[in-house]
């Protein structure tokens, strides 16, 4: 494991990024120029080693509900990966169009099918409409809060 040192060091690599040091010995670095009111790359990295870095919902992590991936046994390579996926994210305008239908899962095999109908985002058991949500994001928040993952 990369001790705090280390991190600030590889962290520190990228010059796009802005040191911020914040309660409990911890430090945020910014990226100023995102494109985005998102500005946090690394989130409260610890002396103990904890830490986070922004993924927003990229496929490639799994980041927690805030976007944030914990870093705290991240290899020199994946650290310098990670942040550099993160600038790139938030200097990239991406519209983002998410498909009309989708297939959810839990960890008990439970299917629900998410579909977009009529400006709503609808999610179905079977035939039975379950719930129905007005924008994409709010819907799969709410299927990811309930445990359930996209197929």
């Amino acid at each position: 494991m990369l001790t705090f040192e280390d991190k600030l060091a590889i962290i520190e690599e990228f010059p796009e990024l802005s040191r911020k040091d914040v309660s409990l010995n911890r430090v945020n670095f910014h990226f100023e120029d995102s494109l985005y009111e998102k500005t946090t790359v690394v989130y409260h990295l610890h002396p103990n080693g904890n830490g986070f870095v922004y993924t927003g919902s990229l496929p490639e992590y799994e980041p927690n509900q805030k976007g944030l991936v914990n870093i705290r046994d991240f290899s020199g390579t994946d650290l310098r990966q990670i942040i550099r996926v993160s600038i790139n994210h938030l200097a990239t305008e991406v519209e983002i169009v998410p498909p009309v239908e989708q297939l959810w899962k839990d960890a008990e095999g439970h299917t629900l099918t998410l579909m977009e109908e009529d400006d709503r985002w609808n999610i179905y058991a079977g035939d039975n409409l379950e719930d129905s949500f007005g924008g994409y994001d709010e819907a799969a928040l709410y299927l990811r809060e309930e445990g359930f993952r996209r197929r």
